[in-house]
């Protein structure tokens, strides 16, 4: 039975539009489950800089947000660029506006997690771009590139594939991986009090909608 007080809101900085379009899927999926205890709205806004996200905020209780972003690869840049996105969360959760910052990272790239909404994807990977076959088998298609299957019409009707029942297998392949991960004791980068993997496949982004299925009693 849904709760018809306020709906429990969610925070999110995102990297890119189609993390952002995943969100509105997965609101939408909730919001229309008879067994969800609860209606969710879901703050998201396509921003890379974290603090920036804060300021823009408005809230009165203790909030956590999650910012979902890609460890790209081990180059130096990305390495630099990633850990550039922890400072700014570090220092966002400083402000003294009651704000906790979650990080809901992947590696290489949030692809990976709309793959195990389908399939597993435990293979390591030695480029980005290796997810475009995995991501055509497991939603049947035959994109030529990784930039159309991010086309908007490309990426809604994927989408639109998506059910509670997938994210449901995607956060237990999440935390398989993980498992997995810590089992072959690959060394955890603990940076500003974030940790993470540098080896693929790696993520947190599981964790945060972990959380909200839980919230809302549908797992």
């Amino acid at each position: 039975i849904l709760n018809c007080d306020e709906p429990k809101k969610y925070y999110f900085s995102v990297e890119g539009q189609t993390e952002k379009w995943y969100l509105d899927r997965l609101q939408f999926l909730i919001n229309n489950e008879p067994s969800s205890v609860h209606y969710v709205s879901f703050v998201s806004k396509v921003e890379k800089n974290p603090l920036k996200f804060v300021k823009s905020v408005t809230h009165i209780d203790k909030i956590e947000i999650t910012h979902l972003l890609d460890l790209e690869s081990t180059e130096p840049k990305h390495i630099k660029n990633f850990e550039g996105s922890l400072d700014l969360m570090k220092k966002a959760s400083s402000l003294g506006k009651q704000i906790k910052y979650q990080l809901g990272y992947c590696n290489f790239t949030f692809e990976l997690w709309l793959i195990l909404h389908k399939i597993d994807c435990f293979t390591f990977f030695d480029h980005r771009k290796s997810y475009l076959k995995p991501l055509n088998r497991a939603y049947g298609e035959n994109f030529s590139s990784i930039d159309e299957w991010k086309e908007e019409k490309n990426f809604k009707r994927i989408l639109n594939q998506i059910y509670l029942d997938d994210v449901r297998e995607a956060i237990k392949r999440g935390k398989t991986i993980m498992q997995f991960n810590t089992k072959n004791n690959y060394r955890m980068i603990d940076y500003r009090g974030y940790k993470y993997y540098l080896e693929n496949p790696s993520l947190t982004i599981w964790e945060s909608i972990e959380k909200i299925m839980k919230d809302c009693a549908l797992i």
